[in-house]
């Protein structure tokens, strides 16, 4: 199966997002928190989510015309999206439980709390779903482009409408924030995963990496115009009588999404750019081989997106950091957020090598009765 290592690059950058959030988090210390150093550092972690999200919805319309393709049944592709997506929405639960068993102490209707799973995997869903009705490209990229827009624009009108007061209380958790038993919503998270789609549309339609690489470098180009608007239309009056720019702002949305595909774009170059070095000086040679490592561990994590972000949250806020949890200086935290970030690949590696030999003796007990 053709993969494209520089999605798996970029999924890997989501990961050391995500643990640098996590970590920056639960382990600094109150009085670091008020530092410009820390807000910053926040703010370059909030950008884990939406990659993931967006990356998501890409994922899924690759899948989806892979498996069309391979198959000539496009509703059978519909079905494996959508079988994923609900996979993905009961691991959100079993996740949870896990945390509530692992860690106890809080209320068991914390199993019901709204996490990334619980947005992301609805949202793969309907991604498949449009992917499915939409027979062309043009389609396709149109769909999910206007639904990704249309989340973001009623995202403001729909936290501060009173219509939802009647849902009940654990569905009104996935329409607007409520403390803690909140960390995402649908609206606008789920936007993501559709932006991300109109861009997977995109990239499944070039057949050639000529045709690629171009339509890279104009979603390059196109990512930078998107922030250029939404930092424009950040500076004057809000439409809106009320939402916030950081958390559900359109002109936040549009800035994120042109971020990521800026980000896309420069991951393709970086991955150019490595095989471009091999066979030339011994110098460069050193340090392309260390590049070309690093871009190869970061696939590798983002391959095991799911598995890091299973096992890193308990070791993060659990009881295994109870000695530094908010106990530790910025540069504290920054030197204990490589250290974890280095873990996390090593159990990586791990799960991958005992994978293996598991396949392997599976593959050796099948072939057994052939052999006698």
């Amino acid at each position: 199966m053709h993969r494209r290592v520089y999605i798996d690059c970029a999924r890997g950058v989501a990961v050391l997002l995500m643990i640098e959030a996590h970590t920056l988090d639960a382990w600094t210390r109150a009085a670091s928190r008020s530092s410009i150093a820390y807000r910053n550092a926040t703010i370059l972690g909030g950008f884990a989510a939406p990659l993931f999200l967006w990356l998501a919805g890409l994922a899924v319309v690759l899948a989806a015309t892979r498996a069309a393709a391979r198959t000539g049944n496009r509703t059978r592709a519909v079905a494996a999206i959508c079988r994923r997506g609900l996979e993905i929405f009961i691991l959100a639960f079993l996740f949870r439980l896990q945390a509530f068993v692992v860690s106890p102490g809080s209320h068991s209707v914390m199993i019901l709390r709204v996490d990334i799973l619980n947005v992301m995997g609805p949202a793969i869903v309907g991604a498949g779903v449009v992917w499915g009705l939409a027979e062309t490209t043009t389609a396709r990229v149109a769909a999910y482009a206007a639904i990704a827009a249309a989340t973001a624009m009623v995202t403001p009108v729909v936290r501060a409408s009173a219509a939802f007061d009647r849902l009940p209380t654990w569905v009104q958790w996935y329409m607007r924030p409520a403390g803690e038993h909140t960390t995402f919503t649908l609206f606008p998270w789920i936007g993501f995963v559709f932006a991300g789609g109109a861009i997977g549309a995109l990239i499944a339609a070039a057949r050639d990496e000529q045709r690629e690489r171009q339509l890279l470098v104009i979603l390059t180009a196109a990512g930078g115009a998107l922030v250029a608007l939404g930092l424009a239309a950040a500076a004057r009056p809000s439409i809106y009588a009320a939402s916030s720019f950081w958390t559900s702002s359109p002109t936040w949305f549009a800035i994120r999404v042109g971020i990521m595909m800026m980000a896309l774009g420069a991951m393709y170059a970086a991955l150019k750019g490595r095989a471009t070095t091999r066979g030339q000086g011994r110098a460069i040679f050193r340090v392309a081989r260390g590049f070309s490592a690093a871009i190869d561990a970061l696939a590798r994590m983002g391959r095991s997106s799911l598995f890091i972000y299973w096992i890193h949250v308990e070791l993060v806020y659990g009881y295994a950091s109870w000695l530094w949890w908010r106990r530790l200086p910025l540069w504290g935290t920054a030197i204990g957020c490589a250290a974890f970030s280095a873990l996390m690949f090593g159990a990586v590696v791990l799960k991958d090598r005992l994978t293996a030999a598991w396949r392997a003796r599976q593959g050796g007990i099948d072939r057994q009765p052939a052999i006698a």
